[in-house]
């Protein structure tokens, strides 16, 4: 396996750090503290790469919240200058890490997501007759960081860059125990998550043989044309995630079905020969369009924004078959003329 070196000066020059400074402010320059970073911006980055090279960068801790929907989770959002160096970082790791990620990976990559996933998973649903859905039991907090450091060090060989990534890997995490977990909402924790599960998906596809399988982020799918073969790559897959990635799957998600049961998966219920939305999703939907809709009525957004806003909203639940219940829907809207 290729190692790569000599990433650290180009992860640090200025060039790339003006450009890891545009994507981290995008849409952010109205808020106060980005507002006077982006006044001072290149006497900012100037301390920032100077604090890199000699080694005496130290990431700020983190801001948590806490978000509601689709379900409850922490969030660990980095400070402006900390995400300006994770910027930075992936502009000169994400294709090395894509070169790695088997084409059914769709989780946090270019020309992939959610609505891919879905649409794969319904070719594999025509294609075998029996599915197996796992995913990993917190796997945010239970990433190991000597496993993850592990895993790094087998594709890069710059010493200064390793000790970067471990000093962010390391940033103390409310809530985790010690050496275990990454903050969801980091830009690195997406890329460093992919990376970790990669190590199950060439496991599947290379050593188990597996044709039908696909992944997002921690819930992935398995299809065969026997549920005795299905039970034996769960059993070889929950070792392997235990003894390898020092990781647990989630016993009480774990299904074998019929493809034509439905497969529940990133929202929507999928089966062979249509896909529907979950209905807590459509319920979510039509509540969050309301919300818009009596935002307009008191001035709250505009009519751009109301269009925007909405359109965005349809074209997820237009990957299900949605047709009928859009129509009803909305000619029960309110008229907003």
């Amino acid at each position: 396996m290729k190692r790569h070196g000599y990433l650290f000066e180009s992860v640090v020059s200025f060039d790339n750090l003006l450009r890891a400074s545009e994507k981290a402010l995008r849409g952010q320059k109205k808020k106060p503290t980005a507002a006077r970073f982006f006044f001072n911006l290149e006497g900012e980055l100037l301390q920032l790469q100077e604090e890199l090279i000699e080694g005496t960068y130290q990431p700020l801790p983190y801001y948590v919240f806490e978000i509601f929907e689709p379900k409850r989770r922490q969030i660990c959002a980095a400070d402006l200058r900390d995400r300006v160096v994770h910027h930075a970082i992936c502009n000169l790791l994400e294709p090395i890490f894509e070169r790695r990620a088997i084409g059914d990976s769709f989780a946090c990559r270019k020309g992939k997501g959610a609505h891919a996933a879905v649409a794969r998973a319904q070719q594999l649903a025509r294609r075998f007759d029996y599915y197996l859905q796992c995913d990993v039991s917190k796997y945010f907090a239970s990433v190991d960081h000597e496993v993850l450091k592990r895993l790094l060090r087998r594709i890069l060989k710059d010493e200064r860059l390793l000790q970067l990534l471990d000093r962010i890997i390391d940033q103390p995490l409310p809530g985790s125990a010690l050496g275990k977990g990454m903050p969801i909402g980091s830009l690195t924790s997406q890329h460093f998550a992919n990376l970790y599960l990669g190590e199950l998906d060439h496991f599947v596809k290379e050593r188990l043989r597996v044709k039908g399988y696909l992944r997002y982020m921690d819930d992935f799918l398995n299809f065969g044309h026997e549920k005795s073969v299905l039970h034996e790559t769960l059993a070889a897959e929950r070792e392997f995630a235990r003894e390898e990635l020092r990781l647990e799957l989630k016993e009480s998600a774990i299904v074998v079905a019929p493809v034509t049961e439905g497969i529940s998966f990133l929202g929507f219920r999928i089966f062979p020969g249509m896909v529907r939305l979950k209905p807590d999703k459509w319920a979510r939907f039509r509540r969050r369009v309301r919300e818009r809709e009596a935002a307009y009525i008191v001035g709250e957004i505009d009519e751009d924004e109301l269009a925007r806003t909405v359109s965005s909203m349809v074209g997820h639940i237009l990957h299900a078959d949605t047709l009928e219940a859009r129509r009803n829907f909305f000619a029960g809207s309110m008229s907003l003329g």
